[in-house]
């Protein structure tokens, strides 16, 4: 029985770090739309079918949590790391959500490629960067990478208000229309929303591993219902 448990515990882990490299995918071909003008069409085709994808790897990954809460019988720090597990896809399936949504923006063709005189890009690759650390740090139980994550979100939050700020000075402003000044707030905006679905995956990874989590939260229940 417990071997059977084992197993099911790797393929999560498997799922999870696809759902995962999917998430890093879609962010990885945003990051493309905006320093490139080629084969725009198919990147953003690309995002909309690893979004399909990733709302897929939801569904599995629920499943199997599922199965492994209801037939078996799991200890304290599994159920933590099986429950911390369905936290963590709500925040990858809102993640590729929020790529398609950038994607959609730049379909407008309202923005000048490749972006210049603001940080846009740079957010892309941090997000990626702590998508991909978010994720590693669940399949290694890695707590310090989780920490770093964490603590990156301050950082992230800094460049998005530094874009902000770069966007509504008079010398920047006046390189940009209203429209696409609208544009890379939104596109920024959403790059802080995943530094926060990453820092969310960082938290809950923090938990399984040591019971605690930030906000007082903790598992009374095991279909992922928390309580303070």
């Amino acid at each position: 029985m417990r071997d059977r448990f084992v197993e099911k515990l790797d393929q999560l882990q498997k799922e999870l770090l696809e759902m995962g490299m999917l998430c890093e995918e879609a962010i990885m071909n945003t990051y493309r739309l905006l320093v490139t003008t080629e084969n725009r069409e198919t990147m953003a085709e690309e995002i909309d079918r690893l979004e399909n994808e990733i709302d897929g790897k939801e569904q599995a990954i629920e499943s199997i949590c599922l199965q492994l809460l209801l037939r078996q019988q799991p200890v304290a720090s599994d159920l933590r790391r099986i429950s911390a597990a369905m936290k963590m896809i709500t925040d990858l399936e809102r993640i590729g959500d929020q790529a398609t949504d950038i994607a959609e923006i730049m379909k407008t063709g309202s923005i000048d490629v490749p972006v210049k005189g603001v940080a846009i890009t740079q957010m892309a690759e941090f997000t990626i960067d702590m998508l991909n650390k978010s994720v590693e740090s669940y399949v290694n139980r890695d707590l310090e990478l989780a920490k770093e994550v964490i603590e990156s979100d301050d950082k992230l939050d800094a460049m998005f208000l530094e874009v902000r700020k770069t966007l509504t000075e008079p010398e920047t402003s006046s390189q940009f229309s209203s429209d696409q000044i609208l544009d890379l707030l939104m596109i920024a905006k959403y790059y802080e929303r995943i530094g926060d679905h990453a820092t969310n995956i960082g938290e809950w990874v923090e938990f399984s591993l040591t019971g605690v989590h930030r906000q007082g939260k903790k598992v009374y229940k095991v279909f992922g219902t928390y309580a303070q």
